[in-house]
Formats: structure tokens, sequence, C-alpha cells
């Protein structure tokens, strides 16, 4: 019996507490006095009530346009979006937040976090990646605005990371026309991922895509128009294992090798 009359002792008190901490929130936002509602929004941020803190900053941003308060709410509004996941938003205000204070202790937090949120709207890479690309702008943006800044390597080191993403969107969009047979467009598809990815992790896999492409294309193509294309395998073979002479593509590369030299009527050699 006692132990029930705890219970529900406690319960009252929860409610208590509950009920008297939404009644001093609803009586800020009624209150006139923008100064206890910029304290308390300031409160709220600090105890991580973003939300709360979210709906009085927007609430008495017009009474304090103007002022020495202005700029730390707009930070503070941007900055409690990015804390709640909201990276959309976030990085909007940011935006709009170093575009209006650029002079500001803020500006140089505003344009990283700007990119930051970008960063974390950068989706998979077989994806869209126009959030990848505007991170990777964002953060360029950032070492050319701030070089002294002690953020440049952690940039430098996520466009790095973004670069990565976006030469593995190219590999797989490469390694799509290859898988859908159309050879023609595999071969223009890797040559473009190549010229724009280098150092590509990818690089050996999308050279033999390419010499194996080069090499369907030959053996599906019209009798007057192999001869020539074999041909491009050969030079195609002969570069590619100048390059990956150790590769581990090597079986599937002899055998392109000696049905191309079988057809160009040219003495076999092994490439091992």
């Amino acid at each position: 019996m006692f132990c029930k009359m705890r219970f529900n002792l406690s319960i009252i008190i929860l409610f208590i507490i509950l009920f008297s901490g939404c009644g001093e929130y609803e009586k800020i936002l009624k209150s006139d006095d923008y100064d206890l509602k910029y304290n308390k929004a300031l409160s709220y941020y600090e105890q991580e009530k973003y939300i709360k803190a979210i709906t009085i900053f927007e609430q008495i941003l017009p009474r304090f346009r103007g002022t020495e308060k202005s700029e730390k709410i707009n930070f503070l509004n941007a900055k409690s979006y990015y804390l709640m996941g909201n990276y959309i938003m976030g990085g909007h205000y940011f935006r709009t937040f170093y575009k209006t204070y650029a002079n500001s202790e803020y500006a140089e937090e505003a344009y990283f976090l700007e990119a930051y949120c970008y960063y974390q709207l950068s989706p998979r890479p077989d994806l869209d990646q126009e959030n990848t690309n505007k991170a990777i702008n964002a953060f360029t943006l950032f070492v050319n605005r701030f070089p002294g800044s002690e953020r440049v390597k952690e940039c430098k080191l996520l466009i790095n990371e973004l670069q990565d993403k976006l030469s593995e969107k190219s590999y797989l969009n490469a390694r799509l026309y290859y898988n859908l047979g159309d050879y023609k467009a595999s071969k223009v598809a890797i040559q473009n991922s190549l010229e724009d990815y280098p150092d590509t992790k990818f690089r050996e896999e999308l050279l033999f895509l390419k010499l194996k492409s080069q090499f369907l294309l030959s053996e599906n193509s019209v009798a007057e128009k192999q001869k020539e294309r074999y041909q491009t395998t050969l030079d195609e073979y002969y570069s590619f294992i100048e390059e990956f002479p150790g590769t581990n593509y090597q079986k599937e590369v002899e055998k392109i090798y000696e049905s191309t030299a079988v057809f160009l009527k040219i003495e076999t050699t092994n490439i091992n």
C-alpha cells in the first residue's frame, strides 16, 4: 500500500514538473519582455533544447535586427538546426549568416559548418552527387578564405574523401555501360573517368575494362571494321601490360591477346 502511494506521488510530481516547464515556455512565448526571451533562448540552447531555442530565436529576430544581439541570434539559430541534424536548414542559415556578417567573429565557423552540412548530406556513390560537389566547393572556399585556420587540414582531408566518392561514382557509371553491353559507350566513359580521376583506386580495373570493351567491340563488329578495331585492341593491350605487368587480370588479358593475334595473323607471345 505504501509503495503504491509512493509510486502515485512520484507520477504526480513528474506531471507537475512537466506541466510547469511547459507553462514557463508558453509564458515566455507570450511575453513582451524581449530581453527575457533572448536570455531564455540562450538557456534553451545551452540545455540542447534546440526546438525551443529556435522558436524563440525566430520570434525575437525582427525585434533585435540591427543590434549587437542580432549577430549572435542568427548564428545560434543556424547552429541549432545543425546540432539537431537538420543539415539543409543549417547550411542555408550558415550561408545567410556569413553573407550578412562577413566580418563576424563567427564567420569562420559559419563557412566551415555550411560546408560540413553539405558533407553530411553527401549520399553514397551510386546516387546523385550534387551535395558532394557543393561540399567540395564550400570546403575549397573555406581554405582560400581562411588559409591560416586550424581547420584547413581537416578541410583538405574531407575534400580528398569527397573526391574519392566522385571517382567511385565515375567508375560505377563507366562500368554500367560495360555491364549493359554498350562497349563503344563503355570505352568513352572509361576514358573520361580516367582523365577526370587519373589516380583513382579503380585505375587497373578501368583500364582492363577498356581493353576488354575494345576487344568485344572488335569481335562483334562488321567485317570491314574488324581489322582496324583489332589493331586498336592490340595497342590497348600493350598499354595495359606496360602499366600493369603483374596484373590481377593476367589470364583474361592473355586470352584477349591470343585471340587478337590470331585474327591479325601475328606471332603470339606469352606475357608471363
